[in-house]
C-alpha cells in the first residue's frame, strides 16, 4: 500500500511558478516511479510527467515540456513538480500517483496504482 498527500497549489498569475510536493508513506518510495497528472474542468484527465524510481529518467507531456521539471528526494519520501512559465491553460486539478509495478508507459493512467486527492492549480490570465 502506498499514501500520497499533495500540497502546493494555489492561484498564481500567468507567468508565474508553483512547486507541487507529494509525500509518501507506506512502500518503500525508492521502489517505484512516480507521475504527475492533472485534470481540468469538464476534460479527461491527462499525463503531465513521470520520473524513474531513481531520478535517473524524466518524461514530459509536450504542453509541458520546457516549463515544468519533475524531481524526487528519496531521503524525504517526496516528488515534486515545479511549475514555471504558468499559462491559464495549465488551470487543473493536479494528482501524483505512484507506478509500483514499474510499467514504463508513463503516459497511461491504468499503469499507475496508487493516487493522491489532488491540489488544484488556478492560473489567472
Amino acid at each position: 500500500q502506498v499514501q500520497l498527500v499533495e500540497s502546493g497549489g494555489g492561484l498564481v498569475q500567468a507567468g508565474g511558478s508553483l512547486r507541487l510536493s507529494c509525500a509518501a508513506s507506506g512502500r518503500t518510495f525508492s521502489s517505484y516511479a512516480m507521475g504527475w497528472f492533472r485534470q481540468a474542468p469538464g476534460k479527461e484527465r491527462e499525463f503531465v510527467a513521470a520520473i524513474t524510481w531513481s531520478g535517473g529518467s524524466t518524461y514530459y507531456a509536450d504542453s509541458v515540456k520546457g516549463r515544468f521539471t519533475i524531481s524526487r528526494d528519496n531521503a524525504k519520501n517526496t516528488v515534486y513538480l515545479q511549475m514555471n512559465s504558468l499559462k491559464p491553460e495549465d488551470t487543473a486539478v493536479y494528482y501524483c500517483a505512484a507506478n509500483v509495478r514499474y510499467n514504463t508507459r508513463w503516459v497511461l493512467e491504468r499503469v499507475y496504482d496508487y493516487w493522491g486527492q489532488g491540489t488544484q492549480v488556478t492560473v489567472s490570465s
